[in-house]
């Protein structure tokens, strides 16, 4: 383990199979989470079932008792864009859920989240046709912001295997983001006050990795990197504020947002994204991006 410019650890290639490994707990947690939402549940329902998901897996999760955090995941809904703590909260078709997670297997992290609009039978799967959105109840509008922040993120994730320095990841997040909203036309809101972050042995690292354009370079990027991606798009201002719980994120104009994650490491054959199942070869592959096998 190295540390450089502003304390960046640089991981082994042991380090970062052990990171992947956390990651892939990441990555079932989540599908299990999103598999088990429905109307009518609450988010401790959610929590729990993703506390049993990291447990079977032999896991640890990073969430929990985090500067005093008291859920294993975030549960964010509608007008929350993150930090959402688990709770008595009854979920209903229509909102939009977005679930982070985190968890730690041999002391090192995975972190990486989801967003999905809720139908009457379950999380709705925003790549079928707007008419089938449509006829299962769904706001096409929400499904727009959820979509164009996943953009947002692959677009900043696919910038990590060419890019010189971490800058470019905010530009071509903020491009991808500004590019969906023109398509739909509307103008949506990056929020700026919470960003991406360096992941390892630690949930939280330096350095921090913005979801816009900067005007510095940034740190170099560099083999044993390993970064979480993670764009908070909302349907309208960017502008946010924290309520009374002292966690939960919320849009000041009450418009709602998403939030999608990814943890990526670069290595010295390429970049592989760590809580993707395929390391991130179906959405990377519109960028002309392989991710590495870590074998």
């Amino acid at each position: 383990m190295v540390f450089g410019r502003e304390r960046i650890e640089y991981k082994t290639s042991d380090q970062v199979r052990l990171m992947r490994r956390a990651g892939l707990v990441v990555a079932d947690t989540l599908a299990a989470v999103r598999a088990a939402a429905r109307p009518g549940l609450t988010t401790a329902e959610l929590d729990a079932v993703a506390a049993r998901s990291i447990e079977e897996a032999g896991a640890s999760p990073s969430f929990l008792g985090y500067h005093g955090f008291p859920g294993v995941i975030c549960t964010s809904v509608n007008e929350e864009v993150i930090h959402g703590i688990p709770g008595d909260r009854v979920l209903a078709a229509g909102d939009l859920v977005s679930i982070d997670c985190g968890a730690i297997v041999e002391g090192w992290h995975g972190d990486s989240a989801v967003s999905f609009v809720l139908g009457a039978d379950g999380a709705l799967d925003h790549k079928l046709p707007d008419d089938e959105l449509a006829a299962a109840g769904a706001d096409l509008a929400d499904v727009a912001l959820v979509r164009a922040t996943e953009a947002g993120m692959w677009a900043g994730i696919a910038a990590l295997a060419s890019a010189k320095r971490l800058n470019a990841v905010g530009e071509a997040v903020e491009a991808a983001v500004e590019m969906a909203g023109e398509f739909v036309g509307t103008e949506y809101g990056i929020v700026e006050e919470y960003v991406g972050h360096g992941i390892g042995s630690a949930m939280h690292q330096p350095p921090d990795v913005h979801n816009y354009k900067t005007s510095g370079a940034g740190p170099r990027l560099r083999p044993g990197m390993c970064l979480a991606v993670e764009p908070m798009i909302t349907r309208g201002g960017a502008e946010t504020r924290v309520l009374e719980d002292d966690w939960t994120v919320v849009t000041t104009d009450g418009s709602r947002a998403a939030h999608w994650e990814h943890s990526t490491a670069i290595t010295e054959d390429g970049i592989v994204v760590l809580t993707a199942v395929d390391g991130g070869a179906e959405r990377l592959d519109v960028f002309g991006v392989q991710p590495v096998d870590l074998g």
